[in-house]
């Protein structure tokens, strides 16, 4: 031991103390002298008291070493029976007299007066189990770390080995590490496939985290497709001109930059919340994209216009095959054939399916039970010569109660007054060309006049993007070429999929877990984003394996997500309340536990950042 150490360990010692040991030194003939390896530790393991729990234990250092323990620190512990033990700090420093109680009143009037009387103290942490080391494997602990036992502070390598917590995907830094990187693995199958949420409260930092979430994606090479309702990320093309962002990214050797190859899509007939972008497509709705059920649940049918809205829907499929619409006639009559067989009215709509034809069916059923005069007339012009047919023809099913027919039509005429579904001059969202990797696809819905419209647009967008990443991924395997990874990003998760919808309608939850199981084998990652957790239901947070959990301070919704994800402890539960804006906890399937990290800026804009 150094000379200098060897005074600091003494000065450290009571006097009578070190007294007793020189003079039972000079009784076996030689000076006291530490331990082996007492220069590597920083404290040592304290005896168990009644209040003591399993796999946790309290640690003691020195005052002058109170700062080489932070939280969130890994450390080894060199039990007395020779045993080794990895753990981290999950409480504390916390400074103690030494002797002393903290508000024995001796201590409180001499700090309240400015005196200058400090007892000597030491630091006191308490430190989670995480395993027992067996050559370079660590296993489930066996034991407790025996009192007095030596703790040692792990280097930062160690660290980052033990956490696995790297990750081509960044997001931040651990807290209380300086240079552990967390990140998400961008090619392992087991994570960003298995389905991400940010959950958090209002001004929590959760967009700027989303937002260098996708710069970070996007560098990685995956496609990304963001369902934007707020067009709160329509400037990520643009670097961030936040001050106080640049001088973090800076600070941790991040540059602030726009996110290259940026396109945003907004539904025809309405604006984007960026008319300077420079590569803005309008799209429309594929009435036929959507699978009846789901349109059902999205608009609040009741269970009677439910069913009348199956059954027109049935007998406008008669009208499209009479029509030649579908299948269609010709060369391509034989693969409109199959698939017409292959058609689930669970999982899509019916090819060729057009809401002014089902409208005009509906209206045909409205004017038969509610025995109105006269002809039917209709939008649709093929159907104008046949109104007397049809008519007749829906007369043989004895249609009823003409109100609820009238109901069921006025929801699907306001639906069909916004124009924005099967437009003659506007194409819908090619799913194709969203898959493309290193493409970043913004779907702006800031200007949609409705959630039901924002979450039409959200079903129809879903099935379509599952069958190009299906293909996609089928094409490169074959080819043997690496797979191609996409992102499927949706704000204001809680509008589209809420308990209560979920629960009243659950075909629409089917839809979307059938889409997050397949996608997990095919590179298809889905990601909801909400600062309404409790609206989500149970189902949905059981399909996702990775959280960032920024500020949430209702007691009720940090209760149930600790019965959702499994592996946070305690102490990091009871920090989420009081996380400050940028701090998050982050559980990953990829990571050997949850950690508290320092999310990074976003290094692109955002249109609504203060």
């Amino acid at each position: 031991m150094s000379e200098a150490r060897s005074e600091e360990w003494k000065s450290s010692v009571p006097e009578a103390v070190w007294r007793r040991l020189q003079e039972d030194g000079a009784g076996v003939g030689a000076p006291f002298t530490p331990p082996p390896g007492s220069d590597a530790a920083v404290g040592r393991t304290m005896f168990d008291l009644p209040n003591s729990e399993d796999n946790a234990i309290v640690v003691l250092l020195p005052q002058e070493r109170l700062q080489e323990l932070p939280s969130q620190a890994l450390v080894r512990i060199r039990s007395a029976d020779k045993r080794s033990y990895l753990g981290i700090v999950v409480a504390g420093p916390f400074a103690e007299p030494d002797g002393l109680r903290g508000d024995t009143p001796l201590v409180v009037a001499t700090n309240l007066q400015g005196t200058q009387f400090l007892p000597r103290y030491h630091g006191r942490v308490h430190v989670a189990i995480l395993g027992e080391e067996m050559g370079d494997t660590l296993v489930p602990p066996r034991f407790r770390p025996l009192p007095n036992s030596m703790v040692e502070v792990l280097s930062q390598d160690e660290t980052a080995g033990v956490l696995q917590a790297g990750g081509e995907v960044r997001l931040g830094l651990a807290v209380g590490h300086e240079h552990v990187v967390v990140g998400v693995p961008a090619d392992k199958k087991s994570v960003l496939p298995r389905h991400t949420a940010f959950l958090g409260t209002t001004g929590s930092g959760k967009s700027t985290s989303v937002a260098g979430f996708i710069a970070q994606a996007q560098a990685a090479d995956f496609a990304v497709i963001l369902l934007d309702v707020e067009g709160e990320y329509t400037h990520l093309h643009q670097p961030t001109a936040h001050p106080g962002m640049r001088t973090v990214l800076q600070g941790r050797g991040l540059r602030a930059g726009g996110v290259p190859n940026t396109r945003i899509h907004h539904l025809v007939g309405r604006e984007t919340a960026n008319l300077k972008h420079p590569d803005v497509s309008p799209f429309c709705i594929r009435f036929s994209d959507l699978s009846p059920h789901a349109v059902a649940a999205l608009l609040d049918f009741s269970e009677p216009q439910q069913d009348r809205f199956l059954r027109a829907y049935q007998f406008a499929q008669g009208l499209l095959r009479e029509l030649g619409w579908f299948p269609r006639r010709g060369p391509h009559a034989a693969t409109d054939e199959q698939e017409a067989l292959a058609y689930d009215e669970f999982d899509t709509g019916y090819p060729g399916m057009r809401l002014s034809l089902l409208l005009d069916v509906v209206k045909a059923f409205v004017h038969v039970a509610g025995k109105e005069g006269g002809e039917c007339e209709f939008f649709t012009h093929e159907l104008r010569a046949r109104s007397k047919e049809l008519t007749g023809r829906i007369a043989a099913l004895k249609p009823d109660s003409a109100v609820s027919w009238r109901t069921l039509y006025s929801k699907l005429w306001r639906l069909h007054r916004l124009k924005v579904f099967d437009h003659p001059k506007v194409d819908g969202l090619d799913a194709v060309t969203l898959t493309e990797p290193g493409r970043v696809s913004i779907i702006d819905l800031s200007d949609s006049d409705s959630p039901q419209l924002s979450n039409l647009t959200i079903a129809s967008l879903l099935r379509n993007v599952q069958r190009a990443q299906e293909a996609r991924y089928e094409t490169a395997i074959g080819a043997g070429d690496p797979p191609p990874r996409t992102l499927v990003i949706i704000e204001e998760a809680h509008e589209f999929l809420s308990a209560e919808r979920v629960e009243r309608m659950p075909v629409l939850f089917e839809q979307v877990e059938r889409i997050a199981k397949r996608g997990r084998k095919r590179w298809l990652g889905l990601c909801f984003v909400t600062q309404l957790p409790q609206h989500l239901p149970p189902q949905l947070l059981g399909l996702v394996n990775n959280f960032v959990l920024h500020k949430i301070t209702d007691p009720n919704v940090v209760h149930r997500l600790q019965r959702t994800i499994p592996g946070i402890d305690e102490s990091l539960w009871k920090r989420l309340p009081g996380l400050a804006p940028g701090q998050a906890i982050v559980s990953l399937a990829s990571m050997a536990r949850p950690l508290l990290v320092s999310m990074d800026p976003a290094p692109c804009a955002l249109r609504m950042v203060d």
